[in-house]
């Protein structure tokens, strides 16, 4: 498994109007290669829109970038905040997760090359104990590291995550988290997810994209998330809230610091 260099991301006055609403208008950011970079915002305000746009999923104006040292193609993966599936469906983890890779139906015989890197995947995501276990079984935090075990099959440059943890309770969120920051210093990627905890982001993120249709603020966690901002992208209520706290919370490390 070959570290992988991490991706740049760049919008350029990007705009997506859907059925005659504006749901991104004229963004300009950009999201550092090899980083943490979270999106926050209330809900409404475009924060998977955006992701659907940098993933081509939803037309846009204007432009985006993505680019990686060398200009070869560049590989993103994609955590989607849930799994659509009917759970009855009597597929395994490990079945779920060579369905992408290999050609031929499960049912006439499985690639050993293809099972060892699933398990391997897997593994990687501390989930190497549920491959038998059927999909529709699984709890919300087991499908999730089901889910970016197969995006890490991609081996990307880019790993893109909507609210990955959204349902997992806060510790549950926080060990995802972890196991987030460990593979991607091993593996070198960019990462850009979505999060609605600040607590979460203030400890777990290198750059912050505050958005409202617009962005409002980015930076590092303790220049994006100040008191104005949070007031500008969530209302008056959340100008209230302790700063200090927030960047000081008792999980809080000297990643919390500047």
């Amino acid at each position: 498994m070959a570290q992988t260099a991490g991706a740049s991301v760049t919008f350029e006055n990007v705009t997506v109007r859907l059925d005659g609403v504006t749901i991104l208008d004229n963004v300009n950011v950009s999201a550092p290669p090899g980083k943490r970079s979270a999106i926050v915002g209330p809900n409404g305000a475009g924060k998977t829109t955006f992701l659907l746009a940098l993933l081509g999923q939803v037309p846009h104006s204007g432009t985006i970038r993505i680019a990686v040292e060398g200009g070869r193609p560049v590989r993103i993966g994609y955590v989607p905040q849930r799994l659509a599936f009917d759970r009855g469906l009597p597929v395994t983890a490990l079945e779920f997760m060579l369905m992408g890779r290999q050609r031929l139906p499960l049912w006439l015989g499985r690639r050993h090359a293809h099972v060892e890197r699933a398990r391997g995947w897997l593994a990687a995501v501390e989930a190497d104990h549920l491959e038998r276990r059927r999909i529709g079984a699984l709890s919300g935090g087991e499908t999730q590291r089901m889910l970016l075990a197969l995006a890490l099959q991609e081996e990307p440059d880019l790993l893109i995550l909507d609210e990955p943890a959204a349902g997992v309770d806060l510790n549950g969120e926080h060990v995802f988290c972890e196991l987030l920051e460990k593979l991607r210093r091993d593996r070198g990627f960019t990462q850009l997810m979505v999060s609605h905890d600040l607590a979460t982001v203030t400890r777990h993120s290198d750059w912050v994209i505050c958005l409202n249709r617009q962005v409002v603020a980015e930076g590092t966690p303790r220049q994006a998330l100040t008191r104005a901002t949070l007031t500008a992208i969530y209302g008056p209520h959340m100008g209230l809230a302790d700063i200090h706290e927030l960047f000081h919370h008792k999980d809080c490390d000297g990643s919390c610091r500047t």
